[in-house]
C-alpha cells in the first residue's frame, strides 16, 4: 500500500550537505516509484545532486533553485512540475531555517527570517500547489513541523513559533480541503542526525539522548518513511494530524 508508482512529487529543503532530512525523503519516494522534484533554496548542486541520485533508481527527477518566501520561484517551481508530468500529487513542505538565540538577544530579522522561511514558505508551497490538487481531485500534502513546535525549547522562540503555526495551519487547511479528498499533514521530528544536531558537542548530545526513552537520535530515514507513509494510499482516511517521530521524546 505503500506503492507511489505513478505518482509526481515536489519536495523542498534540499541541504548543502546532501545528508538532510529533504533528501532522505526525496530519495524515499524516488525508491517507492514516484517522480520527484527537489528544491534547494540556494544551491542548485544539492538540488541537482539529489535529483541524480533519484534518476539513478529509476524515477524522473529534476533540481531546481527555489527560494519559498518568494511567490513567483515557487509558482514557476509547481508550473515546471505540471508542464513537465502532467500531475502534481505529492507536496513535501521540508524548507526550513533556524537562528537560535534567547528572545532578549533575538534581533527582528533573526525571528523575520525564521517565520518567513518555515512558515510562510509553507503556505505559498501549498496554496500553490492546492490548485492542481483540488482540479484533479486528489493530493498529499506533508508538512515537517518539529517537536519544538509541541514542546518548549529555550533558544528557539522564532523556531517553535513557526513550527507551533506550521501544526495550526496544517490542521485548517486539512479541513478546507478534505471534500475535495486532498489529505494535509505534518511529520513532527525530534533530535535527527544532521548537520544542525552535528553541531552539537558531546556533552549536549549526551544531554539529548538522556531524554529519548529509545536512547538515540533519530535518522533521517526515519523521517522519510513517516513521509512515505503519509504520502501513500495507506494514509487515505488521514488528515489533519500530527505524527510525531522523535524516540519518545515527548511522552
Amino acid at each position: 500500500m505503500m506503492d507511489l508508482k505513478g505518482k509526481n512529487a515536489l519536495v523542498t529543503g534540499m541541504s548543502r550537505d546532501g545528508r538532510g532530512i529533504g533528501q532522505a525523503i526525496a530519495i524515499a519516494l524516488a525508491r517507492r516509484g514516484a517522480n520527484v522534484a527537489v528544491a534547494g533554496h540556494s544551491s542548485l548542486e544539492a538540488a541537482q545532486e539529489t535529483a541524480r541520485a533519484i534518476q539513478a533508481i529509476g524515477a524522473k527527477s529534476f533540481g531546481v533553485v527555489c527560494d519559498v518566501t518568494k511567490s513567483d520561484q515557487v509558482d514557476s517551481f509547481v508550473y515546471q512540475v505540471l508542464t513537465s508530468w502532467g500531475s502534481l500529487d505529492i507536496v513535501v513542505n521540508n524548507a526550513g531555517i533556524t537562528r537560535d538565540t534567547l528572545v532578549l538577544r533575538m534581533s527582528e530579522d533573526d525571528w523575520d527570517s525564521v517565520l518567513d522561511s518555515n512558515l510562510k514558505g509553507t503556505f505559498l508551497v501549498t496554496r500553490a500547489a492546492l490548485k492542481p490538487m483540488i482540479k484533479q481531485r486528489s493530493g498529499k500534502i506533508v508538512n515537517i513541523a518539529s517537536v519544538v513546535g509541541i514542546k518548549a525549547n529555550a533558544g528557539q522562540a522564532n523556531y517553535s513559533a513557526s513550527k507551533a503555526g506550521m501544526i495550526g495551519f496544517t490542521r485548517t487547511v486539512a479541513k478546507e480541503v478534505a471534500a475535495r479528498n486532498v489529505q494535509v499533514n505534518a511529520v513532527a521530528p525530534g533530535f535527527i542526525e544532521t548537520a544542525m544536531t552535528g553541531k552539537l558537542n558531546d556533552v549536549q548530545r549526551d544531554a539529548i539522548v538522556k531524554n529519548v526513552p529509545l536512547g538515540r537520535l533519530g535518522e533521517p530515514d526515519d523521517i522519510a518513511d513517516a513521509v512515505c507513509f503519509l504520502s501513500s494510499p495507506s494514509a487515505n482516511y488521514i488528515t489533519g494530524q500530527v505524527l510525531t517521530v522523535d524516540g519518545g521524546l515527548t511522552i
